[in-house]
């Protein structure tokens, strides 16, 4: 099992609160985040988020895996 395997949206949601985004809204079960200077973020919050829309999103908040991890 991978590293960002089982990890919940809204474990995700907050790591990234956290790394300094905000809760822009939220749309049925989506959340939208954001940072001034930095894309938007879309984060299902499902009870497992697959691994590969995670590494996308770490990767548009200019995070690395392991900060990421550490954030959790």
């Amino acid at each position: 099992m991978g590293r960002l395997a089982g990890i919940s949206g809204r474990a995700a949601a907050a790591a990234f609160v956290r790394a300094g985004y905000h809760v822009v809204r939220q749309k049925g079960s989506h959340v939208i985040l954001g940072k001034r200077g930095r894309p938007n973020l879309v984060i299902p919050m499902h009870r497992s988020v697959a691994p590969f829309l995670l590494r996308s999103q770490i990767r548009r908040a200019g995070l690395t895996e392991d900060r990421f991890l550490d954030l959790l």
